[in-house]
């Protein structure tokens, strides 16, 4: 058919973006490597700086503010701040891959 009675994707199938409501055991592996990376990363600069007799304020602050992956609590390892949100957290498995990768 012609016109605005033209099906399209989200007439005929619903929703068009179909996302599970929560994450499965293989993501959030993947989640916590990530995040065991990010330790990986923090403490290998921060090493680095000790050898060579050096200090950065930064690298200080994350190891004062920041959980490791070990200590973080669930809700925090999978789930991010959204100011649109019902409850103001939403899953990382529902935002883009970029975005995320942008905020680790």
């Amino acid at each position: 058919m012609l016109g605005m009675f033209r099906p399209s994707a989200p007439r005929l199938g619903g929703l068009l973006w179909k996302r599970p409501w929560r994450l499965s055991a293989p993501q959030k592996a993947r989640q916590r490597k990530r995040l065991k990376l990010v330790d990986k990363v923090v403490d290998t600069l921060s090493t680095a700086l000790k050898n060579q007799g050096m200090s950065a304020k930064a690298i200080e602050r994350w190891y004062s503010e920041m959980p490791r992956e070990e200590e973080m609590v669930p809700k925090d390892k999978y789930t991010i701040f959204d100011r649109k949100e019902k409850k103001y957290r939403k899953g990382i498995h529902s935002m883009l891959h970029q975005e995320r990768e942008e905020r680790l």
